[in-house]
């Protein structure tokens, strides 16, 4: 096992052979990837910052074994929304969270994602070409808006929450509720320059 860490350069060996050590290759993973307890101490007064002001709720979504899953969510101020429990897996091929964190990585990383995906309850089959063309717009955008392949009525807004190399750390995700009562809500499009303004704020570039 010592020898694979060092040949994968996780472990250096001294020159006599006989002593080991910690090569930077840690440090840099670890400076790469923040722990997930500081990534949400820091997403959450943005979060709710957002949610207060676009009275809509968010979450916040992180890749682990071949798809998302929520480690942080804020209810909006009003008397009704629609949420995601914390803890919930979110789908890594047919859902707006799942297109910004795709988009938003290296080939090789996207290969690897893909390769762990793990299919969930109710996936919908999406072809490669069209799920090429969604992530290609995706890139285009900056962005992810559109129907919920899983909620009727909801319009999904993604957002990447950049790392220093440009890939998605994370994904914040406004799952929007337009009213239609009398009520002065804010709109789609305010919705989305607020959950890009609250991700931006939450970027390494």
């Amino acid at each position: 096992m010592l020898e694979r860490l060092v040949a994968r350069h996780y472990v250096t060996r001294s020159q006599g052979g006989d002593r080991y050590a910690l090569s930077l290759k840690l440090f840099v993973l670890g400076h790469r990837h923040p722990p997930i307890d500081r990534l949400i101490s820091q997403a959450l007064p943005a979060m709710e910052t957002f949610a207060k002001a676009a009275e809509q709720s968010c979450h916040l979504g992180i890749y682990e074994r071949g798809n998302l899953v929520v480690v942080a969510q804020v209810n909006g101020p009003g008397n009704w929304g629609f949420s995601i429990r914390l803890g919930v897996r979110i789908n890594l091929i047919d859902t707006g969270s799942g297109h910004v964190m795709l988009a938003f990585q290296t080939e090789k990383r996207r290969a690897e994602m893909f390769a762990e995906h793990e299919i969930l309850e109710g996936e919908i089959s999406i072809s490669a070409a069209e799920l090429k063309t969604l992530l290609d717009r995706v890139r285009g955008l900056g962005y992810w808006q559109g129907d919920s392949l899983q909620a009727q009525g909801v319009t999904d807004i993604s957002v990447p929450i950049m790392e220093p190399k440009g890939h998605a750390l994370a994904v914040l995700t406004c799952p929007f509720i337009r009213r239609i009562d009398r009520h002065a809500s804010v709109d789609l499009d305010r919705a989305r320059r607020l959950l890009a303004e609250a991700a931006q704020s939450l970027s390494l570039i």
